[in-house]
């Protein structure tokens, strides 16, 4: 296996998929936000909307707008003036858009949040 990226953004981008190496940058940067990250993603979580991105959650659905999360970690728990500091709901977002993984739907999220 090869040594881990530096920038782990940069090397899934240009790769379009999680490598091992990859992966083990990511966690190593961002720890278990980035596992859950990762797990959302291949779960197929991130969703978007034609006004928000929304992560899924195990008991609640998550906006992600420029980077930010509606979450109580990213919130409570992390600095907002630090850009590494990221909730893993703003990670998944970061990782499915460079993997292709992001799900559209062609509505507004406010419609459908009414039904939720």
């Amino acid at each position: 296996m090869s040594d881990p990226p530096d920038d782990w953004r940069a090397a899934l981008a240009e790769r379009g998929s999680l490598t091992a190496p990859i992966t083990q940058a990511l966690i190593a940067a961002h720890g278990d936000r980035g596992a859950q990250a990762i797990e959302a993603v291949s779960e197929g979580r991130v969703k978007q909307y034609r006004d928000f991105v929304v992560v899924v959650g195990h008991e609640e659905e998550y906006v992600v707008e420029d980077g930010g999360c509606d979450c109580k970690d990213a919130t409570y728990n992390l600095d907002p003036d630090d850009p590494e500091q990221l909730c893993w709901h703003a990670l998944a977002v970061e990782i499915a858009e460079r993997v292709g993984a992001v799900d559209h739907h062609d509505m507004w999220y406010s419609d459908v949040r009414e039904f939720l």
